[in-house]
């Protein structure tokens, strides 16, 4: 099994400063969403959508609450289910609880704008420590119906200086198809999807300098992505993040892209198997050279 392992200090004494409510817990999350990443491959663009849902019939023998729906990419929505103790096959029986009645949330709000592909899913347990039979499960490979089951360790500590500190152990086993089209080799370098998109766009930008906005729009046309475009002006791409909070494009400065225009771009992050595969045939005409990655073993 991967143990997809995010520690945030080294050589420094801490002592344990826990999570006093499980509210504390999923504000935690809600604000520093890149903890529930599951990989590097599909699950690493996350967004949390919402919190506290009341779903009919979702617990056990009674109605049940999520506690944080969120994203990943324009394939997945997930079910977080979290705890300030042990997860184990209790919270597992809870999640499964939730996830069977997953298809209430898609008309309780706007989760899902994918207007071509219906979503997947996938259930995550957040807790403190995790039982042995519960990573036992996971390392399998774990599903309940068909939907991945990841399991997420969180603790949080304090330095003698009063400094946080959070630590977080990811437990999922997730068995890669070529069909999921998780990871692909360009110029000698493997990326996912959105990391592809932002770097062959860089590419061909530095290898026509002279390209301006309107003319790179020609080149990687709106409707290969869909909804987003392939990229669009970080104004406008700030903008959609401020109004809505939801990540669609990289708009961090290492990830931007400056034209000769004057214009500042952002590729958009939001892929699946159907809308890649255009992206990639659209490349390819371009003289670019993009192979699928062996599989994740």
């Amino acid at each position: 099994m991967k143990i997809f392992k995010q520690v945030t200090a080294n050589n420094i004494e801490l002592s344990p400063y826990p999570f006093k409510k499980e509210l504390a817990m999923e504000a935690y999350l809600i604000e520093n969403e890149n903890i529930l990443a599951l990989d590097d491959e599909n699950f690493t663009e996350v967004t949390v959508l919402d919190e506290e849902i009341a779903l009919k019939e979702g617990g056990r023998n009674r109605d049940g609450r999520i506690d944080i729906l969120s994203s990943y990419g324009a394939e997945y929505l997930s079910i977080v289910e979290l705890k300030l103790h042990e997860i184990n096959d209790e919270t597992l029986t809870q999640l499964e609880g939730y996830l069977k009645q997953k298809d209430q949330i898609l008309e309780l709000g706007k989760y899902w704008e994918e207007n071509k592909t219906a979503p997947k899913w996938i259930g995550v347990v957040v807790g403190t420590s995790i039982s042995t039979k519960l990573q036992e499960k996971l390392a399998n490979g774990y599903q309940y119906n068909d939907i991945p089951i990841a399991g997420i360790v969180l603790n949080r500590y304090k330095s003698p200086e009063g400094n946080i500190f959070v630590i977080s152990d990811t437990y999922f086993s997730y068995k890669y198809s070529e069909k999921d089209y998780s990871k692909f080799v360009f110029n000698n370098t493997t990326f996912n999807k959105g990391r592809l998109v932002n770097e062959v766009i860089r590419e061909f930008v530095n290898l026509h300098p002279d390209t301006k906005f309107a003319e790179l729009k020609k080149a990687f046309p709106n409707h290969i992505q869909g909804n987003f475009g392939v990229f669009d002006k970080l104004s406008r791409a700030e903008e959609i993040y401020n109004n809505s909070q939801r990540k669609r494009y990289y708009i961090k400065p290492s990830e931007t892209i400056n034209l000769i225009d004057g214009e500042v771009i952002a590729t958009c992050n939001q892929w699946n198997p159907y809308n890649m595969e255009a992206f990639i045939e659209n490349a390819r005409k371009l003289n670019f050279t993009i192979e699928l990655s062996p599989l994740t073993k």
